[in-house]
This record gives C-alpha cells, sequence and structure tokens, in this order.
C-alpha cells in the first residue's frame, strides 16, 4: 500500500501545538526573547531622543575609516542587495524548488520572505515613523526603524542557506559562512550609504532573527509530519 503524505497545513491540535515548542526548543526561545528585548529598548532609549547622537557618531566614523575605493564597492553591495534583485533571487529560489518538487520548503521561502516585509513595512515601521539619515549617498523612500534591509536579508539568505545544507550537506559550513559573511556586508553597505542607523539595524536583525526562527522551526514540523 503507499502512504499518503500528511498535507503541511492542518488545523493545529494541542498536541502539534506542544510539539511545535518542542522543535522551538528553550534555546531558540530565551534568545528570541532577548532579541525582542533588545527592540523594546531601542524604540524606549533611542527613539526617544532628539537627537540620535550615538547614531550620528557611527555613521561619522565609518565615513571617515572606510577608503573611497571600498566605499565605491559597498554603494554596489547595497544595490544589488536591493528590493528588486533580492526578488530576483527570491523567484529563482522558487522557480527551483518547484522544479525539485520540494512543496514545503517552497512554501516556507515564500511564507518567509513575503511575511518578513509584511512584518517590517506595513506593521512595525509605521507605529514608530523613525526619518532615515541626511546625506544618503543612494536615493531611498520610507521610513527608518527598524531596517526591513537588514530584517529581509537574515530570513532570506539564511532560510536558502538551511535549504540547500539539507540538499548538501557537505557543503553545510560554507553555506553558513558564506551567508554571514554576506550579510554582514549588506548591513556594512546599508551604514556606509547611509540609508539607516546603526540602532535600525540591530532592531531589523533581531525581528529578521526571530521571524527566522519561526519559519524554520515551521519548516521542520511540516516536514516531520510529511515524513511521519
Amino acid at each position: 500500500m503507499i502512504r499518503t503524505p500528511s498535507p503541511i497545513f492542518t488545523a493545529p491540535t494541542p498536541a502539534a501545538i506542544r510539539r511545535w515548542f518542542r522543535l522551538f526548543g528553550p534555546l531558540r526561545l530565551l534568545l528570541c526573547g532577548l532579541a525582542a528585548l533588545v527592540v523594546i529598548l531601542i524604540e524606549q532609549v533611542v527613539l526617544s531622543q532628539q537627537e540620535p547622537v550615538f547614531d550620528e557618531a557611527v555613521l561619522a566614523w565609518l565615513g571617515e575609516r572606510i577608503p573611497e575605493s571600498l566605499g565605491r564597492v559597498l554603494v554596489v553591495v547595497y544595490q544589488v542587495s536591493g528590493t528588486r534583485f533580492t526578488a530576483m533571487l527570491v523567484l529563482a529560489a522558487l522557480i527551483f524548488l518547484t522544479i525539485k518538487r520540494s512543496w514545503n520548503q517552497l512554501i516556507w521561502l515564500a511564507i518567509g520572505t513575503s511575511g518578513i516585509l509584511l512584518i517590517v513595512d506595513r506593521w512595525l515601521k509605521p507605529q514608530f515613523d523613525r526619518a532615515r539619515p541626511l546625506g544618503r549617498l543612494v536615493e531611498v523612500i520610507g521610513r527608518s526603524f527598524p531596517s526591513g534591509h537588514a530584517a529581509g536579508a537574515v530570513v532570506f539568505y539564511f532560510l536558502m542557506c538551511t535549504i540547500l545544507a539539507e540538499r548538501y550537506p557537505q557543503l553545510r559550513r560554507p553555506l553558513v559562512l558564506g551567508s554571514a559573511l554576506w550579510v554582514g556586508l549588506i548591513w556594512v553597505s546599508t551604514l556606509y550609504c547611509r540609508v539607516h542607523w546603526l540602532t535600525d539595524i540591530i532592531a531589523g536583525a533581531a525581528v529578521g532573527f526571530i521571524w527566522l526562527s519561526i519559519c524554520l522551526t515551521s519548516l521542520r514540523f511540516c516536514a516531520d509530519r510529511q515524513s511521519g
């Protein structure tokens, strides 16, 4: 008899919810709690100030320390990590997963990448309405806090890192290292281009980590249900 795999989405039961939280684990729960606390502290302490003295000092320091030749590279990094290019990467990844018939991974990649945009741009940014730094090197619109660039990079690249590492476990370490370096470079480029304050980046990374943790746990949870 051929066994039919379990559907990806079903109505949650108390047992399923308990299993999901077991997969989430106490360490990840603690880290997500700390990440949420960081966002709250930044909102309470930094955003209440009339002038972002610390943030401005960081941007000025970066502008003085980074040579012009490296700065031009960072501007390119920011541009190629923008919404349009990232959307093309997401589309390519979704096509790849469709060809491989990896429906669970496809669904959670779509939920992860679209969800973080909604969380940051449609929910969080309107709550705070923080202005971006002056003297920007690239033209951008919209609010500043938290950084959707930072949050989106965390979610997309580390979700893809996890998906690819499951298929090619021998590449796990270089994938993790490469993702971390690239995401870090995106953050630095965002600061150098004066598109966001440092506290925007920190808060965006924290929000991205929380959403990434939820998506990775759900990805594993659904995979276990299908295989079980």
